[in-house]
């Protein structure tokens, strides 16, 4: 059910990639209306959603590499073998997620930081926080060093920083027009903006940023609480950190970035409010997701969220294809066209469409078709399908 809830959540700030030039994902004011109900629109996707739903999905991702190998050596197999069969084909379905679909892919950065951190998987949970907030924390000293020395950069780089935060209205029209061309149009720029994720974001944030939060989903696995055998009082205790620590802090962001008129600073000064304060916000989703567990209710969207959450990769990925099919040219092509409270709409759309095929899905076949697909390539045996 919380896997199920990440996936919903995280559309919310996908959207904005899918729907918009690639600088107004970082930078709102490269793009689109940013006053009344749109201002509402965004802030409510980046206080709840922004980095939180991707913490939660990096914790349950690293809680699954102690659960599958604990598995595995139950059943006397191999451990580090599957692993890396199964983080290796991780890696091919992100590449081909990246260059075909969508340069926002975080399937390869998963299969990387799984193959990395296979060997903690044992650590005392103390030791894997630790190890977690020391990743999380290398990340935003270098962002916090690079900003501080922004004024010494050599000229040529900060303005070439400057050109992509905030882009000539030619580059954007630029960027707009190729999105809403065919698909072999939108392919160099696609494929350029899926290697840097894939090298230079992956090894100066998305490596720390989403190792940490696995280190730290291993600890919380350990622990009970992921699976909700944690006492009441933790789960309330993770709820009121986000409410009175984390919510504030993001809030507080925003707050600096508009005073700083969203300049280059803002993606490596302004970006650390949120960077610190989703981790206390992702916790404070956990909880609130545990404690309506335990209070047995809503039945039904429990129902439903579970079996999206059962077959959150096929639906991660449909996400994806829905979405290129109503934002590129191969489809309806309204890329640049969406202000972010009409994005809305379409969010809530794809979410209904996911809520009603999951549990459908479910009822005729045992896994999602990618998940069946996943476990076949992992075991090299074909897995049993149909119910």
């Amino acid at each position: 059910m919380l896997r199920g809830v990440a996936l919903l959540g995280i559309l919310l700030m996908n959207v904005q990639a899918f729907s918009m030039p690639y600088a107004a994902y970082m930078n709102p004011t490269a793009w689109g209306r940013l006053e009344g109900i749109d201002l509402a629109a965004w802030l409510f996707a980046h206080l709840a959603t922004d980095q939180k739903m991707m913490a939660i999905f990096s914790m349950l991702f690293g809680a699954g590499i102690v659960l599958f190998s604990e598995r595995a050596e139950a059943r006397g197999e191999s451990p580090w073998r599957l692993h890396l069969r199964r983080n290796v084909w991780l890696l091919c379905f992100g590449l081909a997620h990246a260059y075909l679909l969508w340069y926002g892919d975080i399937l390869f950065l998963y299969g990387i930081c799984a193959l990395a951190l296979y060997p903690c998987r044992h650590l005392r949970p103390s030791r894997l926080f630790a190890l977690g907030l020391a990743s999380l924390a290398l990340a935003s000293l270098l962002f916090l060093y690079l900003g501080g020395a922004l004024t010494q950069w050599p000229e040529a780089q900060r303005l070439a920083l400057e050109s992509a935060w905030q882009p000539s209205p030619e580059r954007l029209a630029a960027e707009v027009e190729r999105y809403r061309g065919g698909w072999l149009e939108q392919l160099p720029h696609r494929a350029a903006l899926a290697f840097e994720a894939q090298t230079s974001t992956l090894v100066s944030w998305g490596f720390w940023r989403a190792g940490g939060m696995m280190l730290i989903g291993m600890a919380l696995y350990r622990l009970g609480v992921l699976t909700g055998r944690a006492d009441a009082s933790v789960y309330w205790s993770l709820l009121g950190a986000a409410l009175l620590l984390g919510l504030p802090l993001v809030g507080y962001g925003v707050y600096w970035n508009f005073a700083n008129d969203w300049g280059p600073r803002s993606l490596f000064l302004g970006s650390q409010f949120n960077y610190w304060g989703s981790l206390p916000v992702s916790l404070g989703w956990v909880g609130a997701v545990m404690l309506l567990l335990r209070r047995g209710r809503p039945t039904g969207l429990r129902h439903r969220l579970a079996a999206l959450g059962r077959m959150a990769f096929s639906q991660y990925l449909l996400q994806s294809v829905l979405c290129s099919l109503i934002f590129y040219g191969h489809g309806l092509g309204w890329f640049g066209g969406v202000e972010r409270s009409e994005q809305l709409l379409i969010v809530v759309a794809i979410w209904f469409v996911q809520l009603w095929s999951a549990p459908l899905w479910l009822r005729h076949f045992r896994f999602g078709p990618l998940e069946w697909l996943w476990r076949s390539l992992t075991y090299r045996r074909r897995q049993p399908f149909l119910r």
